[in-house]
């Protein structure tokens, strides 16, 4: 039986203060309590064990977070600096110091296991200019900056092999803001000392684009395009690199607004491939598209649009092995490019009129689709599915496909959720205080139906008693949801949490206080009231590695500035360590004393860590039966017979009777080829 939705006794924000100029603090238990949601015997049940809270509001005053030992390690971007913060009691987490470097602003940290710190510094005065990675020790009790590495423009984020032999950061390249410059995206390959020491600079190596100008490349890939600043490298200027993740000597690289994921030869600093993620159908997969549906009266509408299609483009990507093979897991946000005065994105009713010049109307197999009830409200690119021919668009693409995937390393789509967090968030609407579709700053019901939905952020990936799951970050609902990825191509959902108020409009709140002289105390604590909002990074913390000996996950949560630690009680626990055996005393000595074996000391085994779970997760049920048809007059198709095969040295993206994985999960990619 499935559990019924429940709150839990959450960490709170009673007293904590702003960071600049109150100082930050720990959160205590009752102000917030969580939606629970979870399956019928979950392996573990995730519970908030403490919130490290600064009151500043959407910052970017905890982004990227990584745990180290018995600190953690988050991304102020309001500070433009890393904190480390004391996790020993997860209930009264307090700021240790913090580590930047001048003229820089801090966007990602990563710290391998023997405390050697890493932080990705972008230059605070021109975001095109090179960046640097600025090199710390974790272990120390002070700032102890070890030295720093120039890389390429705007080092977005960094990790650490997971042999800690490189440091690998994903140097995103942006424009300027007005379009003014555009410098290459790149991978930085730092290689590392044995010891708890900075690089030099002769140690960093750069994975350029340029052998990628010109070649054929798979049709999901976007090239190059908007405004073109770079005639001979216009695909190295406009793939931007965004996140890392690393397996085997190779890092995968996910190249957000191209759709694409490269991977990186570490060993020789080169780019050996670049693969396109596939897009979603939503003729077959539904949606809710729309905050009108309709207007000043929206609902819940999930349903199918032929024609209309999901770019993947995730943020952030994390990997792991299976046997001898590579998996990417991707958290599909979508975005798109915005500088000066180039607009990429329009709303679908929008199209071929003044408030998006340079397009063209919808064809006529889309006819209707420009009404608010349907896709009107939908921001689409406006880059793609234009119909030369016809002088009008024939297909729609949007931003994100509100969902998580998993490639093999070849790029072969092995699973995609399809509609299941949509699904489920509007079943916890139904019975919980969850606004389905909120903002991250907002309590207003299905007000991002029009953009990407919940927007799958981040996330990370943990192995727990011989299992591995993947624990995914909402950065505009809020929450964290858990599936159980040990089978790639049959993952299932096991639980979510949200320790977020839907009692409070955040934006509307802050603004109103903020107007009436509110002091900055006053405005922390309407900040920390509210809980998490906009997980940004997480992190997985083993048994082994916690400070409690029960695994945990830490969030990043950018629009509250907290970074708060979830446990996952039930889970195996680290085994204790070995008592010290008691000596057994001798016997003393007679008149005459002989030499007596003194017995050997008795020992007692350490206890052993519990059982794994008697019954695996199972998928939750869909809520509320099949979603409502759309107002517009449109059928489910027929699934395409191609066949999803590899050809050649790729892959053809389609759906196949066989694919059967594929199916159960709802989803299906449009016919596309990959080219060799």
């Amino acid at each position: 039986m499935m559990k019924s939705p429940r709150y839990l006794l959450a960490v709170g924000a009673a007293c904590a203060l702003a960071l600049s100029p109150v100082a930050a603090s720990a959160a205590q238990p009752g102000d917030v309590d969580p939606i629970y949601d979870a399956v019928p015997d979950a392996p573990f049940d995730l519970s908030v064990a403490g919130t490290f809270e600064t009151g500043i509001f959407d910052a970017g005053a905890s982004e990227i977070v990584q745990a180290h030992g018995n600190r953690l390690f988050s991304v102020n971007a309001d500070a433009g600096s890393v904190f480390a913060i004391d996790m020993t009691d997860p209930a009264a987490m307090s700021e240790l110091y913090q580590v930047g470097a001048p003229g820089g602003v801090a966007n990602s940290v990563a710290i391998r296991d023997d405390g050697l710190g890493v932080v990705a510094l972008e230059d605070a005065d021109d975001k095109t200019a090179p960046g640097r990675l600025l090199f710390f020790d974790a272990n120390a009790d002070e700032p102890t900056v070890l030295g720093e590495v120039t890389v390429g423009s705007l080092p977005d984020m960094v990790t650490v092999s997971p042999d800690g032999a490189y440091a690998v950061v994903a140097n995103e390249g942006e424009p300027a803001d007005d379009f003014s410059s555009d410098p290459e995206g790149s991978v930085g390959v730092v290689a590392l000392p044995d010891a708890v020491a900075a690089p030099s600079q002769n140690d960093v190596r750069t994975a350029d684009f340029h052998a990628f100008e010109g070649v054929e490349l798979d049709d999901s890939v976007r090239d190059a395009f908007g405004p073109i600043l770079n005639d001979e490298f216009p695909r190295s200027t406009t793939w931007e690199p965004e996140y890392v993740t690393v397996q085997e000597g190779t890092a995968y690289v996910a190249l957000q607004e191209a759709n694409a994921i490269a991977t990186v030869d570490l060993d020789t600093a080169t780019v050996t491939d670049v693969f396109g993620l596939g897009f979603i159908d939503r003729g077959v997969v539904p949606l809710d598209a729309s905050d009108r549906d309709p207007e000043d009266a929206p609902t819940i509408n999930i349903a199918t649009y032929p024609g209309l299609y999901g770019v993947p483009m995730p943020d952030g990507v994390h990997s792991y092995r299976v046997g001898d093979e590579t998996y990417i897991v991707t958290a599909n946000e979508g975005d798109a490019r915005e500088w000066g005065d180039y607009v990429e994105p329009a709303r679908v009713k929008d199209l071929g009129t003044e408030d998006a010049p340079g397009t063209g109307p919808l064809c006529e197999n889309l006819e209707g689709y420009d009404d608010d009830a349907a896709l009107g409200r939908l921001e689409v690119t406006t880059e793609m599915g234009f119909d030369e021919q016809q002088g009008c668009y024939s297909e729609l693409y949007a931003f994100g496909s509100r969902s998580f995937s998993i490639y093999s390393a070849d790029g072969e789509l092995v699973f995609d959720s399809g509609a299941e967090f949509e699904e489920l968030s509007a079943r916890l609407s139904e019975n919980t205080p969850l606004v389905f579709n909120s903002g991250h700053d907002d309590n207003e019901f299905d007000s991002r139906s029009d953009a990407k939905g919940v927007e799958p952020e981040n996330l990370t990936i943990g192995e727990v008693d011989g299992r591995s799951y993947a624990f995914i970050g909402f950065e505009r609902l809020g929450g964290v949801i858990v599936y159980d990825v040990t089978d790639p191509a049959a993952p299932s959902y096991v639980e979510y949490i949200n320790n977020r108020s839907f009692d409070v409009s955040l934006g509307d709140e802050y603004e109103a206080l903020e107007e009436a002289g509110a002091s900055e105390q006053e405005l922390a604590e309407l900040v920390n009231s509210v809980g998490d909002l906009g997980p940004e990074g997480l992190d997985f913390i083993s048994a082994e590695s916690s400070p409690t000996g029960v695994p945990m996950i830490v969030v990043g949560n950018e629009v509250t500035g907290s970074t708060t630690l979830y446990t996952l009680d039930g889970a195996p626990t680290a085994p204790a360590e070995d008592p010290v055996p008691e000596p057994t005393e001798t016997a003393a000595p007679t008149p005459e004393p002989t030499e007596t074996a003194a017995p050997a000391p008795s020992e007692e085994p350490a206890p052993a860590p519990s059982e794994k779970p008697s019954q695996e997760p199972t998928p939750a049920p869909a809520p509320g039966g099949d979603p409502a048809p759309s107002e517009n007059p449109t059928q489910q198709p027929t699934p395409s017979e191609e066949p999803l095969a590899p050809t050649g040295g790729g892959v053809a993206w389609g759906l196949g009777a066989g694919a059967v994985a594929l199916v159960a999960a709802g989803i299906v990619l449009a016919a596309r080829t990959r080219r060799a």
